[in-house]
């Protein structure tokens, strides 16, 4: 059947995120071979290659994550993980949120809505390392790191902070890249996971 990868569906911008997958699996040339599919339960994890955890609202994607018992098959999530806005937010070691309980899975700190309020949203081109030109982000009640650890590459950063990392098979970003019609991002996560 090929490989699998899982959007975590319980709030934000689930659809995008598949649409982008599906998107970026054709434009790699491997239309057929990978499936992306939705993960609402802890039984969906099982057998994915790769996971999105997608923008939303972090403090409730959290509190979702404990209330639908993933938080242990997440943690213990052995493939790629790619996150988005809020799920960079939850791919954190710490937050300076009290009310958002991060996975801890890499080493950085973050500040939830850096920007302000959803008015403050915009978008930029910026520069990612390892692309060929500027990405074109959307910025919406953005997060932004203030810190990376040991064994976390920093591949974007703006004048308010860190916006892209990266650290073997998982990838956080501050924007939203699959509001957008560029899969670069999407591609260079499926070969960071050898899915492409």
């Amino acid at each position: 059947m090929g490989a699998k990868i899982g959007v975590l569906a319980l709030q934000g911008d689930v659809s995008e995120h598949l649409d982008a997958f599906k998107n970026a699996i054709r434009a790699s040339g491997s239309d057929g071979a990978i499936h992306a599919v939705p993960v609402r339960r802890r039984q969906d994890i099982a057998g994915l290659d790769a996971l999105a955890i997608p923008g939303g609202e972090s403090t409730t994607i959290s509190r979702l994550i404990d209330k639908n018992d993933l938080r242990t098959p997440l943690i213990g999530f052995d493939g790629g993980i790619f996150a988005t806005c809020a799920g960079m937010v939850l791919m954190a070691r710490t937050v300076d949120d009290p009310r958002v309980r991060p996975l801890g899975l890499m080493d950085f700190s973050v500040r939830r809505n850096a920007f302000g309020r959803q008015r403050e949203s915009f978008e930029a081109d910026v520069e990612i390392t390892g692309l060929d030109g500027p990405f074109h982000a959307f910025f919406i009640r953005a997060p932004v790191a203030d810190h990376a650890g040991p064994g976390v590459c920093v591949t974007g950063r703006i004048d308010e902070g860190i916006i892209a990392l990266e650290a073997g098979r998982y990838m956080a970003l501050s924007f939203h890249p699959e509001l957008g019609n560029d899969p670069r991002l999407h591609i260079r996560f499926l070969k960071n996971c050898g899915l492409v």
